[in-house]
Parts: structure tokens; C-alpha cells; sequence
């Protein structure tokens, strides 16, 4: 079997991957991306092809449109269960004979479940594709769970909450600040599951579920590396064409209904040797809410906040010296709504409320004199610069693609990327800021050493 923490920290690398590597190449032509070739497998299956022969290996993914955010109530985790299910055994391969199959013939593989999508990959030598493939389109339909195999599962799932989790006051506060952040959508509910729910899933549950999403027509294989696209096809109508399609109706997912009052929350812990401070307001996705915001929030996130030579480092650590660290984030990925977010830890002897106020000001200062076309241009520069290198991997286009298409997006959209962000103008930026900086939309939250508190009223 692969192990726990390493999958956990390759699908937070991932994460981090897709928010700063999807901005590709502002400068290239469309077409000229990833430029990868697609088709459709008559069960409905998509494939996608991005060549890359500068390395003799292939990266083999399996998108499955489905995540947390999917699960049924009162059933939190269930679609991380599953994805742990997986590699317990089909009709053919008994638990953990796949993946050392795969271990043997010099491949790895590892998978990860989202708020939108579970994903199951093998990187292997390009000799190897059919047979990954031929593992991977066997789970798809053959599934099969033993009693004794998903109690010691779900006891598995258990320990790793314990210890990701349970055991740290800041994943626990960060799971407090998901829970606050989002009123009635599916974010705010962990990815891993509530322990009491992880406690009651069963098999019946997980065999429901996989037979509910787990189909051709809904899912997309990604396959990139030293691989032709004519060769991709004929194994792919080879190992998955034969797969029935499910004819699988839209995923529903609930409204996040309108937020009218400004969140706090503070909390105290013995663990916590630094305070931190952070700022979110509920922001539009690709998919959700004022979607004509999302590309000048990108390079608005890069002038305020990406990295040391932003407005908020600059300001904050380097001339006013209230923080060791500053800055913001936003992606616009999710199916549902994103956040807009802003960072900060104070220096020694700084309180977090000076810190707060000098987050507010540069926040203040954006909204009162915009920012200008200098900082815009360095801006889509920076974003180039930092995603230049995404190429050079054979796994980020394999995962900047497939996350894409999981989450409704279309290779054209990938590809026309750098044209939306260029396009992006100053009126646009300033336009953005004073739609997503509302404070009735946003949450506030501290986290304090034991020792420190905070003079803010009204926390929670």
C-alpha cells in the first residue's frame, strides 16, 4: 500500500500547483499552451493527450467528477473513503496486488479527493500505459469490498484525522473557519469528513457512491509524456471503451444564499508558538457568481499580495515592519464559490490589532486610488515568470488539465488563458477590488499563542 502522509502532502502540492500554474505562458499565442489533443470514447469517456517526449515516462490520471462536496448528508467523507477503497481489490486483483504490479514494473501511483473531483494517477515508463491502464479501467467497474477490509479502512481514515487534525489546534481552527466562511455550501464541511460521520460509514454507503459517480461518462483520462495520441486512442478503446456508460444525470449542488454580516473568530492554543492573522471575503469562480471578476482578481492578488515585491510585503514587513510574513491568495477553480484571502504574522512585539490595521489600510488604499498600469504589467509579468516552468514537469499539465475539465472548464479555456489575462485593464482590477472587498462578505480570523489575546470585540 502507498502511504497516508505522503499522498496527503503530493495533494496539497498539487494544490498549490493548480493555483500558481494555471496562469500559463501570458506572452504565447492560444494554441500554444499545452496544445493537447482530445476525443471522446463512445461510453462517453473524454481523453486528452498532451505530448512531451523530453523524458521517457507518461503520467496516467483518471479524473472522476465527484468530490466532498458531492456527498450525501450526514455521510461527510465518504468520497475520501472511497478513494481509499479503491486500491483494496477488484474481481481480478486481490488488496494491493495492483499497486505492486505497478511498483514492480518501475511505475508509481498515488490518488487525491477535492472539494470537486477525486483523482487516481500512475507514472510510468511510456511501455508501461497499457498496463495501468488496464488496472485503472478494472476498478472503475469491478470493484469489490470485503467487510473486514473496509473496517480496518475506515479505521485508517480515523487515524488520519486523529493526527492531521485532531491533534493540532490549527487544522482544527481551520476547519472552524471553513464551517464560518460558507453558510449553506458544501465547502464548509472537511474534505476527510466530521469523525462522528467517519465513524458511521459503511460499505453499503461507499458501494452506493461508487456506483452512483464512479462511470465513464463521468470522468476524464488525462494522459501526458512521451506518448503519440494515436496510441492513447487505441488503448484506451482497448482497456475502457468496453466500460458501459451510466448515463449520468448533472451533479446538483445547493446555492450559497447572500452573506450580510462580517465573521471573527479568535482562538487560543497552548500548540501555537507564533500568532497568525487572516482575512477571507467570499469571492466568484470560473463556474460561480460574478464570473467577469475572476481574471482581474488574479492579477489584483498578484499586485496586493504575490509574494515579496507586493504591496502588502513591501509595505508590512519590509518598510513598516509590523509582520514577518504578508500577502494573499485567490483561486478561481472551484465549482462553487471561492475566497479572496489575505495573510499576515506579527513581529515580536507587535500586536495583531496593528497588524490588522495595517492590512486594512493597504486594503483601504487599493479601493481608494486603484492601482496603477505599472503594477499591472509587472503583475502579468510576475504570473508569467512563475508559471514558465509548468511545462517542465511531465505531471502539471496532466493536473492543471484534468482539474480544469473536472471542474467545467474547457481545453479552450485553458488555452485562451493568457489572452483573458492580458486583456485584463485597470478599470477592471479596480472594478473587481470594490466588488470582492465587502466587508459584509468576509471572515476574520486570529489565532493566538495562550498567553496573547486579542481587544477586537465581538469574536467568537
Amino acid at each position: 500500500m502507498f502511504n497516508l502522509e505522503k499522498k496527503t502532502t503530493l495533494a496539497k502540492q498539487f494544490l498549490l500547483i493548480t493555483v500558481s500554474l494555471l496562469p500559463i505562458f501570458m506572452k504565447t499565442a492560444v494554441g500554444e499552451v499545452f496544445s493537447p489533443e482530445s476525443f471522446h470514447l463512445k461510453n462517453g469517456l473524454e481523453v486528452v493527450v498532451v505530448e512531451d517526449y523530453r523524458a521517457p515516462v507518461v503520467t496516467h490520471m483518471v479524473w472522476y467528477k465527484v468530490g466532498s462536496a458531492d456527498e450525501p448528508m450526514g455521510q461527510s467523507g465518504i468520497a475520501h473513503f472511497l478513494e481509499h477503497l479503491m486500491f483494496k481489490g477488484t474481481k481480478r486483483f486481490k488488496p494491493g496486488e495492483a499497486s505492486k504490479i505497478i511498483a514492480k514494473n518501475g511505475g508509481n501511483e498515488n490518488a487525491f479527493t477535492s472539494f470537486d473531483y477525486t483523482a487516481f494517477y500512475q507514472t510510468v515508463a511510456p511501455d508501461k500505459l497499457g498496463l495501468v491502464m488496464d488496472i485503472e479501467s478494472d476498478r472503475m467497474q469491478n470493484l469489490l469490498l470485503r467487510d473486514k477490509d473496509v473496517i480496518a479502512e475506515r479505521d485508517v481514515v480515523l487515524e488520519e484525522r486523529r493526527t492531521r487534525t485532531d491533534n493540532s489546534d490549527a487544522a482544527l481552527f481551520r476547519e472552524q473557519i471553513a464551517a464560518s466562511m460558507f453558510l449553506n455550501y458544501p465547502y464548509r464541511i472537511p474534505i476527510i469528513g466530521w469523525a462522528d460521520e467517519i465513524r458511521a460509514l459503511t460499505k453499503e454507503m461507499a458501494l452506493a457512491f461508487y456506483d452512483r459517480w464512479y462511470a465513464p461518462d463521468n470522468a476524464i483520462l488525462v494522459v501526458a509524456g512521451a506518448v503519440d495520441p494515436e496510441k492513447v486512442k487505441r488503448l484506451a478503446n482497448q482497456y475502457y471503451g468496453a466500460i458501459p456508460a451510466k448515463n449520468l444525470t448533472s451533479r446538483h449542488r445547493v446555492k450559497e444564499p447572500p452573506q450580510i454580516a462580517a465573521r471573527r473568530l479568535k482562538m487560543e492554543s497552548g500548540q501555537v508558538g507564533q500568532a497568525s492573522w487572516s482575512r477571507r471575503y467570499r469571492a466568484p469562480s470560473y463556474q460561480y457568481g460574478k464570473t467577469q471578476h475572476v481574471f482581474a482578481l488574479q492579477v489584483l492578488s498578484e499586485i496586493i499580495g504575490g509574494g515579496t515585491t507586493s504591496r502588502l510585503y513591501q509595505s508590512m514587513v519590509v518598510e513598516k515592519k509590523l509582520g514577518v510574513a504578508a500577502g494573499s491568495w485567490y483561486r478561481a477553480e472551484n465549482i462553487g464559490p471561492s475566497v479572496f484571502g489575505f495573510y499576515a504574522s506579527p513581529q515580536d512585539g507587535v500586536s495583531i490589532d496593528v497588524l490588522e490595521d495595517g492590512v486594512d489600510r493597504e486594503i483601504y488604499l487599493v479601493l481608494k486610488d486603484g492601482v496603477t498600469q505599472v503594477e499591472i504589467d509587472a503583475a502579468k509579468i510576475r504570473l508569467q515568470r512563475s508559471a514558465i516552468f509548468a511545462k517542465d514537469s511531465v505531471t502539471a499539465p496532466a493536473r492543471i488539465v484534468g482539474s480544469a475539465l473536472a471542474t467545467g472548464r474547457r481545453i479552450n479555456d485553458i488555452e485562451d488563458w493568457p489572452n483573458k489575462i492580458s486583456n485584463v485593464t485597470r478599470d477592471d482590477v479596480i472594478a473587481a477590488a470594490k466588488w470582492v472587498f465587502n466587508v459584509k462578505r468576509s471572515l476574520t480570523a486570529t489565532l493566538l499563542p495562550k498567553k496573547e489575546s486579542s481587544k477586537k470585540p465581538g469574536t467568537l
